[in-house]
């Protein structure tokens, strides 16, 4: 095998999911200025900024099924050319109910996670996927992009105009890959749709590691896309403003997805999500205070850490299910979506009836030190246990 062809699948691949994400994102930095324009009230306004996020995340299961059953290439390509048609839906939107329906199919976007790890992951050895996963996931710049990218174009083109864009750079990315990227070389067979289901329905460790996935990756995707609207309104920031302080936001947790997945492949997954979920369980409660300089230390210490938490958590994927990367990525990354879609709703609801956001927020400490329990009594006392078992059945020989 050509030394050069695993580099160019993770390019291709990373690029695809940077694009991916980036039509994912489109809503969020402008549904303060949609929610003016058609009145909607606060409830509706992040029901709007999570739609995308639902089909997004149930969405990654059968995508990472199909991905492991059929190749990558074909899945991710597809998917790429289909995304056209909601964004240029969504520029020709005129009511809510348009916005929600297109919104909600733009959220196929998101499945693009379980899809390019299934792709990219079947190139490279086990002592190397941490650091390649890590570095796919840094795809996630694509909510930079959308979150400052489509304030600043709108300013220029319109919003219509730049959704158009993006769903052109979608398609036209997608018969790229089509045209250059491969599969692996195949080393077993492809399981049936029903053997992917059981290894779902029996492997407890896979719904573990859908939990901790709940916590970093969906705070990652609820504060990315919840930030703009928290931002203009606690601090009465422009659109603009806010969306350059959140791309920040975003770099921050990208640039350590990588360097979480390299930090895993050197002292273990979870040894390292021990210090993630303690960091971000701190630091999520800077965000209970309304002043901008605890306020932004605390997001940009909770996006570190939760960035380099979510390249533990895809170390451990490969690690425990390596012949079902892409069904358990698909159960790993749906769960972790919802983490996304669930929060702006929560925080919709706690605004309304409380008046602020502060119990979202203690609400994501919390979810962080019952991860941090979970993963050290399973993990690695659990660890411990098996490595005493089998020095003593080895001892008896």
């Amino acid at each position: 095998m050509d030394n050069r062809e695993p580099v160019k699948a993770l390019v291709l691949s990373t690029l695809a999911f940077a694009i991916a994400f980036a039509v994912w994102g489109m809503i969020a930095p402008m549904a303060k200025t949609f929610q003016t324009q058609l009145g909607i009230t606060e409830k509706q306004a992040w029901f709007l900024i999570a739609a995308p996020v639902l089909l997004g995340s149930v969405g990654r299961i059968p995508m990472g099924m199909l991905a492991d059953r059929f190749g990558g290439r074909i899945v991710f390509g597809a998917l790429l050319m289909f995304l056209a048609i909601p964004a240029i839906m969504l520029s020709l939107a005129k009511s809510y109910t348009d916005f929600l329906v297109w919104g909600l199919l733009l959220g196929v976007a998101g499945t693009s996670f379980s899809i390019g790890v299934a792709f990219a992951s079947k190139w490279f050895p086990p002592q190397k996927q941490g650091l390649a996963l890590g570095i796919y996931g840094a795809g996630n710049v694509g909510q930079s992009i959308a979150l400052f990218g489509v304030p600043l174009l709108a300013g220029m083109w319109g919003w219509q105009n730049t959704y158009r864009l993006f769903g052109l750079v979608a398609l036209l990315w997608g018969i790229v890959f089509l045209a250059f990227a491969r599969n692996a070389p195949v080393r077993v067979a492809p399981k049936s749709f029903g053997e992917m289901f059981r290894v779902l329905a029996t492997e407890p460790l896979s719904w573990l590691l859908s939990l901790f996935y709940f916590v970093t990756f969906g705070g990652f995707v609820a504060l990315s896309i919840g930030l703009p609207k928290l931002l203009q309104e606690i601090f009465h920031l422009t659109k603009e403003d806010a969306g350059l302080r959140v791309a920040g936001f975003v770099v921050v947790a990208t640039a350590m997805r990588p360097i979480g997945g390299w930090l895993s492949d050197r002292f273990g997954g979870a040894n390292v999500l021990m210090w993630v979920f303690a960091a971000a369980g701190v630091l999520a409660l800077g965000l209970t205070i309304e002043h901008i300089v605890p306020f932004s230390i605390g997001a940009l210490g909770v996006a570190a850490a939760i960035g380099a938490g979510n390249g533990a958590v895809f170390k451990l994927v490969p690690q425990y299910f390596p012949k079902d990367v892409g069904t358990v990525t698909g159960l790993v990354g749906a769960m972790g979506g919802l983490g996304g879609f669930f929060p702006p709703i929560v925080l919709g609801y706690i605004k309304t009836y409380t008046g602020v956001y502060d119990l979202g927020f203690i609400l994501l400490t919390a979810f962080c030190f019952a991860c941090l329990l979970a993963n050290y009594w399973v993990f690695l006392v659990g660890a411990r246990r098996q490595a005493q078992q089998a020095q003593t059945i080895v001892s008896g020989y």
